[in-house]
């Protein structure tokens, strides 16, 4: 299904419904999303970048009241190439559908970039474990196990394992992952991954105010 007939068909947003502004540190891009969050959340959202290649990514989230992802569907376009994925929790699974136009690893190889392989997974049940999707090159997707655990108030405390179907952009392909999440503090979280580890700068509803090596958030004056 196409992010447009989704739209009509997910929760009704607000007429006045929210909207953050992220700029990217990492490469020339930005990020802007419009979102509803008074009952879990429902987001729209767009990220551009040039790196590796430049593209277009459209994607749209719903969280329920617990802040547990119940749906995401992602677009992403550059030039001469598309793909989607969608992903859906249930059953103990998740439903795994993608769509392909075009030829992104040609557009890559042309770049100087190793081919991305297919869009999704050819396995399901590796991301049997995730309760959260994390879309790479977006900040805002980190609210999902913030708000869940309720880190963005908490005092410092232990570490917070989390298991996550990570959607790599622009590729789409789903991989099983494995994050940890800490909070610091009111106002700050770390996050890591693998040998990552960032330091996030959180507003009091856990939403990225600055994300080191990533993006920082531009709010209207």
């Amino acid at each position: 299904m196409p992010l447009s007939a989704w739209s009509r068909n997910v929760r009704f947003m607000p007429t006045k419904p929210k909207s953050l502004f992220w700029t990217r540190t990492d490469t020339a891009g930005a990020e802007h999303v419009v979102f509803d969050d008074g009952q879990g959340l429902v987001a729209r959202g767009v990220v551009l970048a040039v790196d590796p290649i430049p593209y277009t990514c459209r994607y749209q989230l719903t969280a329920g009241p617990d802040w547990a992802t119940t749906r995401v569907e992602v677009e992403v376009e550059g030039a001469g190439w598309s793909r989607s994925v969608r992903l859906e929790p249930g059953g103990g699974r998740w439903r795994v559908t993608t769509g392909e136009q075009g030829d992104l690893d040609a557009a890559l190889r042309a770049a100087g970039h190793p081919p991305a392989g297919l869009p999704g997974t050819d396995d399901p049940d590796r991301l049997a474990d995730a309760v959260d999707v994390d879309l790479g090159g977006s900040t805002l997707f980190n609210i999902l196990p913030i708000r869940r655990l309720g880190l963005q108030r908490a005092p410092a405390e232990s570490a917070r394992r989390i298991a996550v179907a990570w959607v790599l952009v622009p590729s789409l392909v789903v991989v099983p992952a494995e994050q940890v999440y800490t909070s610091l503090g009111p106002g700050r979280v770390r996050f890591a991954s693998g040998t990552f580890t960032a330091d996030l700068d959180v507003d009091p509803d856990g939403y990225v105010v600055r994300y080191p090596g990533l993006a920082e958030r531009i709010d209207p004056r």
